[in-house]
């Protein structure tokens, strides 16, 4: 008998169960706007031009990171599709764009199809919450390539936006004043170095209950990177809104510095909020500086509205009103 797929490590049999697991997860995202079933070679999305006076179209890419070395030691793979879809939303929120629908990729070197519908099962979840429809992906099985049990992830977005009302920074001006909303934990970003220190250097057990977190520690690094979607709508038409700065990899300041113009800096209080005990233990336990924890991690700010003065007070307020906890950490200066 001659060699087959499935004596090079190719499983057309996962394959369609994982297809037909993924189809009824993908298809629970739906709605009116999407107007083809997931199988064919592409994904179908009729834009609502009625919505839009001059549409422009918004898109992003990104994956999640060594954060996956953590759900592949935990075996629990939901959250990471959660991570992905919200970390892409709010990347095209910043700049005043709704979320229309995504796509992902996943590739891996055995296809366990219990594992993709976990996986898939998180970004169906994610882009039910956010309004956004998954209508499309790729799964590339390629044995030899990656460890046993381990895969890779990454997604697309596309969103749409009124040009007018694009958010680019433009607008900022000094004696603008930065308000923070709270990370839910380190997001996506930062994990090599946490895993460097946590996993290697003080040996942390990941199902070890840590009082200081009220969680084990592989609960409190795979929380959910949070979807800022509802504060974002409440206050992207303000007048006083001039910019949203998305913390990821770089930290608050090298992510908030990319809206500036030449000419601006940034003024940020680092006291004026508590860091969350996490980076205080990742911190302690690695002793890392100062500085390199405010280039690698969000320090507990996921998000930043940079408001001009006169309109803070009132921004403060609508984000209270929605659930948040806002709070201010500095402002623009010339």
């Amino acid at each position: 008998m001659g060699i087959t797929y499935q004596h090079a490590g190719v499983s057309l049999e996962a394959a369609e169960q994982a297809t037909q697991k993924i189809a009824a997860l993908a298809k629970s995202t739906f709605n009116e706007r999407v107007i083809k079933e997931i199988g064919l070679f592409a994904g179908f999305y009729a834009l609502d031009v009625q919505k839009y006076t001059h549409p422009v179209i918004v898109s992003s890419i990104d994956g999640v990171g060594t954060k996956l070395k953590i759900a592949f030691l935990l075996r629990q793979h939901d959250s990471v599709g959660q991570d992905l879809v919200n970390h892409c939303v709010n990347d095209i929120m910043t700049s005043g764009a709704d979320p229309l629908f995504f796509l992902d990729y996943v590739g891996l070197g055995v296809l366990e199809p219990d594992v993709m519908a976990e996986i898939v099962g998180g970004m169906a979840k994610a882009c039910r919450e956010n309004g956004c429809a998954l209508i499309g992906g790729e799964t590339a099985e390629m044995p030899g390539f990656y460890t046993p049990g381990e895969y890779d992830l990454a997604g697309t977005i596309i969103g749409a936006v009124d040009r007018e009302n694009i958010i680019d920074g433009s607008r900022i001006r000094p004696g603008d004043v930065l308000i923070a909303l709270p990370s839910t934990g380190l997001h996506t970003n930062g994990y090599s170095l946490a895993r460097k220190v946590l996993l290697e250097k003080a040996r942390v057990s990941l199902s070890e209950k840590v009082q200081e977190l009220d969680a084990t520690w592989g609960e409190a690094l795979l929380r959910v990177h949070k979807s800022y979607q509802t504060s974002i709508r409440t206050v992207r038409n303000d007048p006083a809104l001039a910019g949203i700065s998305h913390i990821t990899g770089g930290g608050i300041a090298g992510n908030t510095n990319r809206l500036l113009r030449q000419g601006l800096k940034l003024c940020i209080d680092y006291s004026a909020w508590e860091m969350p005990r996490l980076f205080r233990l990742i911190q302690q336990y690695g002793e890392i500086s100062e500085e390199e924890m405010r280039r690698v991690f969000n320090l507990g700010v996921g998000l930043i509205f940079i408001v001009q003065e006169e309109g803070a007070t009132r921004v403060l307020s609508a984000l209270q009103h929605c659930g948040e906890e806002p709070f201010v950490i500095g402002s623009v200066r010339g």
